[in-house]
C-alpha cells in the first residue's frame, strides 16, 4: 500500500459540503446581515422616539418634568391645538373657558369662583375662528358628558371671513378619546419633534422653574414681560392688526351661524353658557375706527345680541383707558389684558366679589339695550380722544406708516 493510501486510511479527508448545506449557510449569513442592517437603521429611530417621549416638548405624554432637561417647553404654547385636544381627553373638565389668546392668557380656571366647578380647563386657542371654537367644544362634550359650564370670550376679529382655520388645526383629532396615529407619529418620530426636544433641553438649562408657567390647565399668561418695552409692544401689535385683520375685514354670516351653533349646542346638552366681549385696550377700538370698520364693528354687536345676551367689557371704561406707560397693570400690549383683569371678568360673570369690579366694567347687553349702549360708547370715545391726544396721535402715526408701506 502506498504511503498516501496509508495516510488516507489513518486520517480520512473531510468530504466537501453538499450544495444544499452551502445554501443553508448562505441564507443564515444573509439573514444575519439583514437583521444587522435593520437594527442599525431602527436603533437611531427608536432612540429619537424615546428621546422625544422623555423630553415631551409639546407636553402630550405628560412625562415627569426633570429640572434642567424638560421643565421648560417653549414649543408647547404654539401647539395649543395639539396639546389641548389631548388634555381634554385626559382631564375631562366639567368647565371650559373658550376664546382667543386674550382669554387663553387672562382667565384662570383655578379662579375661586370656579371652586365648585372643577376640573376646569382653559380651552382657548391662538388666532382661532368661531368654527374652530365650536369644534373644540364638541370635542369637550364628546369626552365629558357632564360638561356643565362654558364661558366664551368673543372678539371681533374671530368673525372675519378672510381668516380660515390654522394649519395646525386637525378635524381628525377631535371628538376622539385617544391620540390619533398621525399625531402620535409626528410627536414621536418627526424631525420637527426632535428639534422641539432639543430646544426644550436648551431652554430648560437657561430658565429656572419659577420662571415657567407650564399651562397645566390650559392657562398660559405672559410672564417676565420687559416693562421698558411696553410702548414698542403696543406699536408692534397695532401694526399687526392693521396688516392682518381690520383693513380687509369682512364680517362673516357663516361664522355668526357658528356662534349660534355654540349656543344651540349648549342648550341641547343642558350646559350653562356665559358669553362676553373681551376688553382690549382703548387704542384697539381706535384702530378699528381708523380702518373704516367702526360701523361693521357695531353691526357685529347687533348680530351677536340677536343670538345671545353677552357681557360687554369693551368700551372706554376705567380698565380699558389705562394710559400707556412702562408699569401697566391691565395690559401687556393693546390686545392682551392681564390675569388681574381676567379675574375681574370672572368676578363679574360669576357674581363673585362684584364689589371689587369697577361699575363701568362689564355691561350685560341684549337686543333691547344695544342701541343705547352703542350710542354711549360713541360719546365715550369722543371724551377719551379729547383727554388722550397722545394715544390718538400714536394710532394715526402707525396707520400712516402702514399705508406708506403699501405704496
Amino acid at each position: 500500500m502506498s504511503i498516501n493510501n496509508q495516510l488516507n486510511s489513518i486520517y480520512p479527508q473531510a468530504s466537501p459540503p453538499k450544495k444544499s448545506e452551502k445554501s443553508v449557510l448562505n441564507k443564515r449569513k444573509y439573514h444575519r446581515y439583514n437583521w444587522l442592517f435593520l437594527l442599525s437603521a431602527l436603533l437611531p429611530v427608536v432612540a429619537v422616539g424615546l428621546f422625544n417621549i422623555v423630553v415631551d416638548p409639546y407636553d402630550v405624554f405628560k412625562t415627569p418634568k426633570f429640572w434642567g432637561i424638560n421643565h421648560s417647553k417653549p414649543r408647547k404654547d404654539n401647539n395649543d391645538r395639539l396639546f389641548k385636544a389631548t388634555d381634554i381627553i385626559r382631564i375631562k373638565p366639567v368647565t371650559i373657558l373658550l376664546g382667543s389668546s386674550r382669554t387663553k392668557r387672562a382667565l384662570d380656571p383655578n379662579h375661586p369662583a370656579l371652586e365648585n366647578n372643577q376640573p376646569a380647563y382653559n380651552l382657548s386657542l391662538d388666532n382661532p375662528n368661531v368654527y374652530e371654537l365650536r369644534r373644540y367644544l364638541e370635542h369637550a362634550i364628546a369626552n365629558q358628558k357632564k360638561l356643565d359650564l362654558v364661558i366664551i370670550g368673543l372678539d371681533f376679529f374671530i368673525f372675519n371671513s378672510l381668516i380660515g382655520t390654522r394649519q395646525s388645526f386637525s378635524e381628525q383629532r377631535l371628538e376622539k378619546k385617544y391620540i390619533i396615529l398621525e399625531d402620535l407619529l409626528n410627536i414621536t418620530f418627526s424631525l420637527d419633534a426632535l428639534v422641539a426636544s432639543q430646544e426644550t433641553v436648551i431652554d430648560s438649562n437657561k430658565n429656572l422653574p419659577n420662571n415657567i408657567f407650564d399651562g397645566e390647565n390650559g392657562f398660559i399668561p405672559y410672564l417676565n414681560v420687559d416693562p421698558k418695552k411696553t410702548k414698542s409692544r403696543f406699536e408692534k401689535i397695532m401694526n399687526n392688526y392693521y396688516e392682518g385683520y381690520y383693513t380687509t375685514y369682512q364680517l362673516s354670516n357663516q361664522l355668526l351661524d357658528e356662534f349660534k351653533k355654540v349656543v344651540d349646542l349648549c342648550k341641547k346638552n343642558q350646559i350653562k353658557l356665559i358669553s362676553y366681549i373681551s376688553p382690549a385696550h382703548a387704542t384697539q377700538w381706535e384702530i378699528i375706527k381708523s380702518s373704516g370698520q367702526w360701523s361693521t364693528f357695531e353691526e357685529w354687536k347687533r348680530k351677536i345680541v340677536e343670538i345671545s345676551d353677552v357681557f360687554d367689557f369693551y368700551g372706554y371704561n376705567s380698565i380699558t383707558t389705562e394710559p400707556i406707560h412702562n408699569d401697566m397693570e391691565n395690559y401687556r400690549e393693546n390686545s392682551h389684558y392681564t390675569p388681574k383683569v381676567g379675574n375681574l371678568i370672572l368676578n363679574r360673570l360669576l357674581s363673585y366679589k362684584e364689589e371689587e369690579v369697577p361699575q363701568d366694567f362689564g355691561i350685560l347687553i341684549n337686543s333691547e339695550n344695544i342701541e343705547s349702549h352703542l350710542t354711549k360708547i360713541r360719546q365715550d370715545r369722543e371724551i377719551w380722544a379729547k383727554n388722550h391726544p397722545g394715544e390718538v396721535k400714536l394710532v394715526k402715526e402707525i396707520k400712516q406708516k402702514f399705508d406708506a408701506s403699501l405704496n
